[in-house]
């Protein structure tokens, strides 16, 4: 197995204080930003017009762009290659063929021959319709992803622990969004759902090695077992996790506009879930099982120790008796029973 880094034995737990006084931080923050600058929201979720149009000749993203710009309305531009791009624009049901006149004259300005392909309006109803599933994907994932960690480890908490990781990637996420003004649209919830897959896949390895551990180390406390499975699992947290960010630096950069936001939005997440998953899950199953105040210093007992202290006493007593220091109490009572039958005889 490759190791990207030399055995390491960081004691992670050490500055969990710090790290939920991150969270906290960002929690505040983020309430802050969604109350002053809210969401840009795309035409899937508040409604709007998109034109759809195919050019003749060869035309360059930049100069539909341009062209969009000298009207004043905000557009969105999306390519589908083969010089055919649609066109959004945020509008109310009525508004139609007013956004599609103003669009096909900034397109005129071009004099290259073109057709509409086909024009869609997108109504408020239906952007509330897609805002509601969209919240609900996210939610029922996060459910599901509790009751699965929780049936795989037979442990609620160690699942409740990785949702709040998740929802600490998520928010991160959110919090980026708002702060940027990116428009947000359902390529952009994708990779909302996508970022909750790779993060609590992480989560689960570290689980897997913390139950391990548990099995091969009995003796050893608590924190050191945490401590000891986040450091075994640190280098390939960092390969994977790099191999990720290299494939989305280079979509960010040279993707295109159309998949520029998911790239954006992936590029937070894989970071933030790394960082969760080492400062947030694991410190708050040993906050919650242990006790915050806990030292580490009470060992995990293991379910076969009560079982071998009682054969080990039976064993120790036996052996005494058969020494002559204390006989055992299954000879005392043969013992008599002779003796009783000696008497009759005699």
């Amino acid at each position: 197995m490759m190791h990207l880094l030399p055995k390491t034995n960081i004691d992670f737990l050490k500055y969990r204080k710090v790290y939920y006084t991150l969270f906290a931080v960002l929690l505040i923050g983020g309430i802050v930003s969604f109350c002053t600058k809210g969401f840009n929201m795309g035409i899937d979720f508040t409604g709007g017009t998109m034109v759809q149009v195919k050019f003749n000749g060869a035309v360059e993203m930049g100069q539909v762009r341009d062209a969009l710009s000298a009207t004043g309305a905000n557009s969105e531009l999306q390519s589908f290659g083969d010089n055919s791009y649609a066109i959004s624009e945020k509008s109310t049901a009525d508004e139609v063929g007013v956004v599609q006149a103003r669009i096909e004259k900034a397109l005129n300005t071009l004099n290259v021959p073109y057709t509409v392909l086909q024009t869609n309006s997108v109504g408020p109803a239906v952007g509330e319709s897609m805002t509601e599933r969209a919240l609900w994907a996210i939610l029922l994932s996060l459910v599901f992803i509790i009751i699965y960690v929780a049936f795989r480890f037979s442990n609620i908490l160690w699942g409740v622990s990785g949702v709040v990781a998740l929802f600490h990637d998520l928010f991160a996420m959110a919090v980026a969004f708002s702060l940027t003004q990116r428009e947000i649209d359902l390529v952009v919830v994708a990779a909302f759902l996508t970022v909750a897959g790779f993060s609590i896949n992480d989560t689960i390895v570290i689980f897997d090695r913390m139950r391990e551990n548990i099995r091969l180390h009995p003796k050893m406390s608590f924190r050191e077992l945490i401590n000891l499975s986040i450091n075994e699992t640190l280098s390939r947290t960092i390969i994977t996790t790099l191999t990720v960010l290299f494939a989305l630096v280079v979509l960010y950069f040279f993707g295109g506009e159309v998949i520029n936001s998911f790239a954006f939005a992936m590029l937070i997440g894989c970071i933030s879930g790394v960082y969760s998953t080492i400062a947030l899950t694991t410190p708050l199953v040993y906050t919650w099982s242990r006790g915050q105040l806990n030292d580490g210093s009470t060992p995990v007992k293991s379910a076969a120790k009560p079982a071998a202290k009682k054969i080990s006493a039976e064993v120790k007593r036996e052996e005494a008796a058969a020494e002559g220091y204390a006989p055992a109490k299954p000879k005392k009572t043969v013992t008599k029973i002779k003796r009783t039958r000696r008497t009759k005889k005699n």
